[in-house]
C-alpha cells in the first residue's frame, strides 16, 4: 500500500533520514517506535503530502482514504456543537446527504418518465456511495466513540469551542476513528487520554479492520494492536517482521551486531589513518597514503550508524528514601472545590503505608491531579483534614513543568535552590549524570525539550530526596526505553509512591494497589491494576446480566394472527388426527417465542452496551456478539413464522372438520 523508496530529508544542516527504505502492506498493523526527535512523526507528513523529502519518493497505492489527527483544530462556526463537529468526520458526506434530499425534491416534481428514470438512477448512486461511506450509521458510531473517550451524552450538544486543547483533541480522534478509513495514522494519540480511555482506545482499534499505522511509545498499544514494527533511529528506519516483543528481542541482537562493525570499522579507521600521517610526506610512500585517503573517505560515507536507544534513559535514577513512620499519608472526609460550589472530591478517606506503590485511575476531570496536589500540600482541601506521618518529606513532580521548575531560571539555578548545600563542582558534576553538558546548565528551564525537562524534575527529586513520591504522568515524554528504566526504579525504590499514568504497562509493571475516582467517589483496590480491572469489569457485568434475566422472563410477546394459506384440505382430516400435530407444534412455537423473547433482550441490552459504552466495553467482543444474536433471531423468526402459519392452518382444518 504504502512504500518508502531511498527517502532522504533535511531540515538546514541536519540529516534527519538517509536513505529510508521500507514497505506497508494493506491491511498491517504496523508500529512505529524510536526516541523523541528521530524523525517518525515526518514519516506520517510525507504521507499526508505535508513535507517533501529531499531524495526518493514515497508511493501510495490504491488511493485509500486516510484517516489522521490534525494538530490545529478549528470549528466551522462558533455554534457549531462537538457532535456536529465530530460527524464532519468525512469529508463530503454532508454535501451528499443535502445532494439526496434535492434529488429527491427533484424526483417529487418531475413529470415524464424519462426524467424520472435519470433522477431514480442519480439517488440509486449517490445512496450507494452514502451507504460505503457509512453515512446510515455515523451519527451512532460517532456516540459511540465520543462517549467511550469519556465525553457524557449531555456534552454533545456543547460548543466545540467551549472545550479545553486536550478535549478537543479526543473529538478529533473520535471522529477520525468513525470515519472508518481505509489507512488510519496515529501518532501518540494515547497522549490525550486518560487510562479507562485507553482502555477504550484499545478495544476499539483491535476491532479495526482497515492498515494502521501507529506511532507510540505505549507498549501496551503496541504489544496489543501492533504485528509489524518499525524501529526509526539514527536517520534510518528498520523493518522488524514481528511484533514488539519480537523486534524488542532481535533489537538487542541487531543492535550488538552493529556495535561490532562499529568497532571493526573505528579500528580500520585508525589503522588507515596512521599510515596516512606517517607517510604523507614521504615521496615513496605518497601514492599509497593517497589511495588510503580514498579508502578512509569511502568508509566515512559508509559509517555504520549506531541507534541512540534511549540515551536519555540511563540519566534517569531515584535516590534511597529517608526514614519515615509506618503510615505516611492520611485523609479523613476531605473535600475539595476550586469555584465553591461543585466538589471535585467529596467525602475522600485514605491512609497510605510506608512502601506502598499506589495508582490513582479515573476519567478526566474527577480529581486525580487534585488529590496528589492536597498530598503533596501544594492545595489546601476545602473541607476534612490531611495529616502526613512521622518524618514524611513529599516530592511532586507535576505534568505541568511550571509548577515546579519556574520558566526563566537557569538549569544550573533550578538544581541549586534544590540543594543549596552543595559546591559548583559537585552541583556541575550531578547535573552531568543525568545528562546536561557544560553548555546545557546555562540555558533557561523553559526552553528545554519534554525529555529534558522530565530530566531536570527527577533531579530536582535526587538532590532533595523525598520518602513519598507523587508523580503525575512521569511518563509522557519519555520514550520507550526511558519508560522501561523508570519502571525498575520505582520497583526498586524504598519509598511509598503515588502516580497518576496513562501509560496502562507502566501502571501494571510498578504498583501494587489502585485508588479509583469515579463520579459513585473513591474506593482502594488491594491488588494491581489487572486485579482492579477484573474486578471493575466483573462489576460492569453484573448488572447487565440481571437486566437481560429480567427482561428475558418479562414474557414472550403475542404472536400476530397469521391466515391460513390453504383450507381446502381441513375438511378432509378428522379431527382426532389433527391434535396430536396441533399440540406438538404448540409446544414448538411457544419454546420458539421463549427463545425470541431471550434473543429480543439480548440484543438490546448489546445495543446499550454499544451506544453508552463503559470503560469495561468490548467492542470486538460485543459486535461479534450483536451479529451473532441478530443471526439467531432471523432464523428462529422464519422458523417461528413457519411453524405457527402451520398451527394456525391445522386449527382452522380442525375447526371446518367439526363444522
Amino acid at each position: 500500500m504504502i512504500e518508502f523508496r531511498n527517502i532522504g530529508i533535511r531540515y538546514g544542516t541536519q540529516e534527519v533520514l538517509s536513505n529510508v527504505t521500507f514497505r506497508v502492506n494493506k491491511g498491517e498493523r504496523v508500529g512505529i517506535v524510536g526516541p523523541n526527535g528521530s524523525g517518525k512523526s515526518t514519516l506520517f507528513r510525507l504521507i499526508l503530502g505535508e513535507a517533501s523529502a529531499d531524495a526518493g519518493e514515497v508511493v501510495i497505492e490504491e488511493s485509500p482514504r486516510i484517516g489522521h489527527i490534525r494538530q490545529h483544530l478549528q470549528a466551522d462556526s462558533p455554534d457549531e456543537t462537538l457532535l456536529e463537529y465530530a460527524l464532519r468526520g468525512i469529508p463530503g458526506l454532508a454535501e451528499m446527504e443535502h445532494d439526496i434530499h434535492a434529488l429527491e425534491q427533484q424526483l417529487d416534481a418531475a413529470g415524464g418518465e424519462s426524467e424520472r428514470g435519470r433522477l431514480l438512477r442519480r439517488i440509486g448512486a449517490v445512496q450507494t456511495e452514502f451507504e460505503h461511506l457509512g453515512g446510515y450509521e455515523i451519527e451512532s458510531r460517532v456516540k459511540i466513540s465520543l462517549g467511550g473517550l469519556g465525553f457524557a451524552a449531555e456534552a454533545f450538544g456543547q460548543p466545540f469551542i467551549s472545550f479545553s486543547g486536550g478535549w478537543r483533541m479526543r473529538a478529533e480522534l473520535s471522529r477520525v476513528l468513525a470515519s472508518k478509513p481505509d489507512l488510519l495514522l496515529l501518532d501518540e494519540p494515547s497522549n490525550y487520554l486518560d487510562l479507562p480511555a485507553v482502555e477504550w482506545l484499545q478495544r476499539f482499534l483491535r476491532a479495526y479492520d482497515g492498515t494502521l499505522i501507529l506511532i507510540s511509545h505505549d507498549r501496551y498499544l503496541l504489544r496489543t494492536l501492533t504485528s509489524t514494527t518499525v524501529e526509526v533511529d539514527a536517520q534510518t528506519a528498520a523493518r522488524y517482521n514481528g511484533d514488539l516483543d519480537f523486534y524488542l528481542r532481535e533489537r538487542d541482537v541487531r543492535h550488538a551486531n552493529m556495535l561490532a562493525a562499529k568497532a571493526n570499522q573505528d579500528r580500520r579507521l585508525e589503522q588507515l589513518e596512521r599510515f596516512v600521517n606517517r607517510f604523507k610526506a614521504t615521496a615513496s610512500k605518497a601514492t599509497q597514503a593517497q589511495s588510503r585517503m580514498k579508502m578512509i573517505e569511502k568508509i566515512q560515507a559508509e559509517a555504520v550508524a549506531v541507534p541512540k536507544r534511549g540515551l536519555s534513559a540511563g540519566f534517569l535514577r531515584l535516590a534511597p528514601a529517608p526514614h519515615a513512620g509506618v503510615e505516611i499519608v492520611r485523609l479523613e472526609n476531605v473535600d475539595f472545590s476550586y469555584d465553591g460550589q461543585r466538589k471535585v472530591l467529596r467525602d475522600v478517606n485514605l491512609s497510605i503505608t510506608r512502601g506502598e506503590k499506589v495508582a490513582i485511575v479515573g476519567f478526566n476531570g474527577m480529581g486525580k491531579t487534585t488529590l496528589l496536589r492536597i498530598m503533596a500540600g501544594t492545595r489546601a482541601p476545602t473541607g476534612g483534614t490531611v495529616t502526613l506521618g512521622h518524618k514524611v518529606t513529599p516530592g511532586y513532580l507535576s505534568q505541568e513543568f511550571s509548577e515546579t521548575i519556574p520558566p526563566e531560571v537557569s538549569v544550573f539555578e533550578c538544581a541549586k535552590r534544590c540543594a543549596p548545600g552543595l559546591t559548583e563542582k559537585d552541583l556541575r558534576s550531578r547535573l552531568g549524570a543525568f545528562g546536561f553538558s557544560a553548555d546545557d546548565i546555562g540555558k533557561p528551564s523553559g526552553v528545554l525539550s519534554g525529555g529534558e525537562k522530565i530530566r531536570l524534575a527527577f533531579l530536582r527529586l535526587f538532590l532533595s530526596p523525598p520518602n513519598l513520591m507523587l508523580l503525575d504522568e512521569p511518563t509522557t515524554h519519555l520514550d520507550m526505553d526511558g519508560r522501561a528504566t523508570l519502571e525498575r526504579a520505582i520497583r526498586k525504590y524504598d519509598g511509598t509512591v503515588c502516580l497518576v499514568s496513562h501509560d496502562i504497562e507502566f501502571v501494571r509493571n510498578t504498583v501494587g494497589a489502585v485508588i479509583e475516582i469515579s463520579p459513585a467517589g473513591v474506593r482502594r483496590f488491594p491488588g494491581g491494576y489487572d486485579y482492579y480491572h477484573e474486578k471493575t469489569a466483573a462489576e460492569n457485568r453484573a448488572p447487565a446480566d440481571s437486566a437481560a434475566g429480567r427482561q428475558a422472563g418479562a414474557g414472550a410477546p403475542e404472536a400476530a394472527p397469521i391466515r391460513s394459506k390453504d383450507l381446502r384440505r381441513a375438511r378432509a382430516l378428522a379431527r382426532a388426527r389433527l391434535q396430536p400435530a396441533i399440540t406438538a407444534l404448540k409446544t414448538k412455537v411457544n419454546k420458539t417465542e421463549t427463545r425470541i423473547a431471550a434473543l429480543e433482550a439480548e440484543l438490546e441490552n448489546l445495543s446499550a452496551a454499544l451506544f453508552n459504552p463503559t470503560p469495561a466495553t468490548d467492542f470486538a467482543a460485543t459486535n461479534k456478539r450483536l451479529k451473532h444474536v441478530q443471526d439467531q433471531l432471523e432464523v428462529f423468526s422464519e422458523e417461528w413464522e413457519h411453524d405457527a402459519t402451520e398451527l394456525d392452518r391445522l386449527q382452522r382444518e380442525q375447526a371446518a372438520s367439526v363444522s
